[in-house]
């Protein structure tokens, strides 16, 4: 599976062009989050790695939280201006990275929570939908034409192992 990553700069961007649409997130297949969802929170986290090649690797994620409470309030999401009200409240708290990969954070009871990525964006009459996309785990050796004991990759002598640095990761 291949992620799609989106900046903030880029999904605020989305957003910001159409702040009177109504803002739905769909996160599978037909499947919208309840009207009545809460943004709960928008974190900021620097993530630092080292991958099983010993290459240490650093970004940041901005995740949005969205909440389903249990007895729903509306039948009608919210408007993209009131998300983008949101939006510039944390601004005054937290300088956002512009170049941060954005994930978009959801559950309830009949979905295990896991972060998403925004996907597309698509106008349907007065809504904004994003369609999330799953995040898959990844091998950041192949990002840099490496592998990560995948075919291909180096044939190891017998009685000898893949270790950090040592070029089969």
């Amino acid at each position: 599976m291949t992620n799609t990553r989106m900046t903030w700069q880029s999904f605020r961007s989305q957003l910001e062009k159409y702040p009177e649409q109504i803002l739905q997130f769909q996160y599978a297949a037909g499947t919208l989050v309840a009207p009545s969802y809460h943004i709960t929170e928008i974190k900021q986290a620097p993530i630092t790695s080292v991958d099983c090649g010993g290459k240490m690797n650093a970004w940041t994620e901005i995740i949005v939280q969205l909440w389903e409470p249990e007895q729903s309030q509306t039948n009608r999401a919210m408007a993209v201006n009131k998300a983008l009200k949101i939006v510039d409240l944390v601004e005054k708290s937290i300088d956002l990275h512009p170049e941060a990969i954005v994930k978009i954070e959801f559950g309830n009871a009949a979905f295990d929570t896991r972060q998403m990525y925004p996907n597309q964006f698509r106008l349907e009459g007065e809504n904004l939908v994003v369609n999330l996309q799953p995040d898959a785990t990844q091998c950041k050796a192949t990002d840099r034409g490496a592998t990560c004991g995948t075919p291909g990759s180096k044939t190891l002598e017998a009685g000898t192992s893949c270790t950090p640095g040592g070029g089969c990761c």
